[in-house]
């Protein structure tokens, strides 16, 4: 047993009896590789990624390997999800250094933690002959090592620094960046003319919001034929619920397997607003079978979710397989669907479509279910019953199959996303055990993640906070906060928003620039970083930078407003290519002529809420009281014996509405 037995996350329990000395990382190993002299030898992965569990059954259960390990280097092992600040450093190492980046992600430095080397999956003969070539390096000339080293750190800070952002050079439009991005656009298929294919729910947010507001046709048929095909299967699991991480494939068909919770998460918000606005009934299942697959295999009893599923798990033969738990044979499929083979082949394309590899299908729909009723000659609702009783039957038998592996760490940001996603799709199930469901999570943060004086921890497991809160931690639980107060009323909800708020800013905040990933006065780090630009999750700042419009506007609080509008304007000067801005574009349009406040006083306040939250209402905040309110931006609204709704856009305000009624004729006027 190395270092790692005392790990609480599964991936480092994972390595715990390699036979390669592994350390954590922390003060005393990068001090004692200063000590030695030694290299270090960084390696980062997480629980449900494939290629690190087969590096590390090549390599670092190989007793040859570790002796090379062992003796020339300070081995570290890293759960990136843990230290995601220290992977995001790595990470840039990695790809000025390749080009690429991935993981499991290797990275050998000089005793300081300076990056010399690096590269993602590598085979045991390989990695032998690299490690050797370096420490021989290092002993015979360490000043070339030295040297490059610290050009390679002076690319990283170069990288890093937001003061450093190239130029666009354009100036910024909008209109002109989203004509760009729409040549990427796979017009066949849904998402990027490109594989592999990954979600990326804050561009399909943004791309909704967008196409909204604008009234582009275009883009909204772009953003429902990706759901849609994402939903149809494969990457969507139709008969478990919840998606994968991405697609291997164009036609979203043979996921990466592993599911994690931050994309169920964001996606959760994503199909909502999606059913809101087109009431496809598609989505809402999607939305229903994700929230049951999230209780059933991620839910810890305290009220948190864990954090991930395995890609591998089990077949029969008791090989680890990546997918085993997802695909099925024919004659599997036969054994289990009895009647109809024929018209669920034709949903499910057990055909060429639906093929996998060797006998094996992943289920993956590519019609309408209208379509195929019409070309079967059968009702609708006769189909929709048959798909759900063959769904029902599939899931009895996988449920008798060995799991994935489950990764029962719980991430605060991904827990805080999660709330987001469970508050929006509560606007549409209206659903009192999902309702339970929502105030457990946010008294699980608030009691287990939550320190003394709004100072949150990262990762909780065994009842324990072990590492502490990093600033995508605060941005994630803060907006949570902020959805949790739009869609209650509850003011308790806003103040906590802003109690970590102002943490956030005393830890993070570097005035001349955006905020720290990780605390200002972290010492392992070689550099500090900044998350900027958004990918599968919005950008800590940019999700930052949106909360700070909103909490400027209620607390009447300039400085939020500012500092929210300074972070936007300097990144917007930047953009070249919208998608990886996708978020920070969002909090540009709240600071546009087509923000809207709806703001609702009076004894059916929550009613009047919960009917106004059905409408797809992108850009705007809706808050408001059944009372007399202590919130600055409400404190001024009187309370009268009507209900009133106050609709306020680019601070030009229309005389108050009084009834549903007549919001529905308002919105229908403003997208007509």
């Amino acid at each position: 047993m190395n270092q790692l037995k005392n790990a609480h996350s599964p991936y480092l329990l994972q390595h715990a009896e390699n036979p390669v000395h592994w350390k954590f990382w922390n003060n005393k190993t990068l001090e004692n590789a200063l000590k030695e002299n030694k290299l270090l030898l960084i390696s980062i992965g997480y629980s449900a990624c494939h290629w690190c569990h087969v590096m590390e059954h090549e390599c670092f259960e190989d007793f040859e390997v570790a002796e090379v390990m062992n003796t020339d280097f300070i081995s570290i092992k890293i759960d990136r999800e843990e230290q995601p600040e220290v992977d995001a450093i790595y990470m840039k190492a990695l790809q000025l250094m390749t080009k690429q980046g991935g993981w499991p992600l290797n990275i050998v430095a000089l005793p300081n933690g300076k990056p010399v080397w690096g590269a993602t999956y590598v085979n045991k003969n390989q990695w032998i002959d690299i490690l050797s070539q370096l420490a021989d390096l290092y002993k015979n000339d360490p000043e070339k090592m030295i040297d490059y080293a610290d050009k390679l750190l002076n690319g990283i800070e170069i990288m890093s620094d937001t003061n450093e952002l190239p130029k666009s050079e354009n100036s910024f439009n909008l209109d002109e960046l989203v004509k760009k991005w729409k040549r990427s656009f796979d017009l066949e298929f849904g998402g990027y003319s490109r594989a592999p294919k990954f979600m990326m729910p804050t561009n399909l947010d943004f791309l909704q919001t967008f196409g909204f507001l604008k009234k582009d046709e275009s883009i909204l048929d772009y953003v429902d034929l990706t759901l849609t095909r994402m939903a149809w299967g494969g990457l969507f699991d139709t008969v478990h619920g919840g998606f994968s991480r991405y697609s291997v494939d164009i036609k979203w068909h043979i996921p990466h397997f592993e599911k994690m919770l931050y994309d169920n998460a964001l996606l959760l918000k994503t199909y909502s607003d999606a059913y809101k606005r087109t009431k496809k009934p598609l989505y809402k299942e999607v939305i229903t079978k994700t929230i049951q697959f999230l209780n059933d295999e991620f839910y810890n009893a305290q009220g948190g979710f864990y954090s991930a599923f395995d890609a591998d798990s089990l077949t029969k033969e008791n090989k680890l397989v990546e997918g085993a738990f997802y695909s099925w044979t024919i004659e599997d499929l036969k054994l289990i669907i009895t009647e109809d083979f024929d018209l669920f082949s034709k949903i499910f394309n057990i055909n060429s479509f639906g093929f996998w590899e060797e006998d094996y299908y992943v289920l993956i729909q590519n019609k309408e279910l209208k379509q195929i009723a019409k070309e079967a000659n059968i009702p609708l609702e006769e189909l929709v019953e048959k798909k759900r009783n063959w769904e029902i039957q599939l899931k009895q038998i996988r449920d008798k199959r060995q799991k994935p592996r489950l990764d029962d760490k719980i991430i605060t940001s991904w827990n805080a996303m999660l709330i987001s996603g469970l508050v929006h799709a509560n606007s549409i199930l209206n659903d009192i055990a999902l309702e339970n469901t929502i105030t457990k999570l946010e008294a699980f943060i608030s009691n287990q993640l939550t320190k003394e004086d709004y100072h949150l921890g990262h990762v909780y497991k065994n009842n324990q906070l072990y590492i502490d809160g990093l600033f995508e931690d605060y941005a994630f639980v803060i907006q949570a906060y902020i959805d949790l107060y739009s869609s209650t009323f509850d003011e308790s909800y806003l103040q906590k928003a802003k109690n970590y708020t102002h943490v956030a800013f005393d830890l993070f905040y570097d005035v001349e620039k955006q905020f720290f990933c990780s605390h200002k006065n972290d010492p392992n780090l070689i550099i500090k970083h900044f998350e900027i630009e958004d990918n599968v999750v919005p950008a800590s700042n940019s999700v930052m930078a949106n909360n700070l419009i909103v909490l400027g506007l209620l607390f009447e609080n300039s400085y939020f407003t500012e500092t929210a509008k300074k972070m936007t304007n300097h990144i917007l000067e930047t953009i070249d290519y919208a998608s990886a801005f996708s978020h920070w574009l969002l909090a540009f349009l709240k600071t546009e002529k087509s923000f809207t406040e709806i703001t609702i006083i009076g004894d059916k306040a929550i009613e009047y809420k919960n009917d106004i939250n059905n409408f797809f209402m992108p850009n705007s905040i809706i808050s408001g009281s059944k009372y007399k309110s202590n919130v600055s931006f409400l404190k001024d609204y009187s309370i009268n014996q009507s209900t009133e709704i106050y609709i306020c856009t680019n601070k030009n305000c229309l005389k108050p509405i009084n009834s549903i009624e007549e919001f529905s004729i308002y919105y229908e006027n403003i997208n007509n």
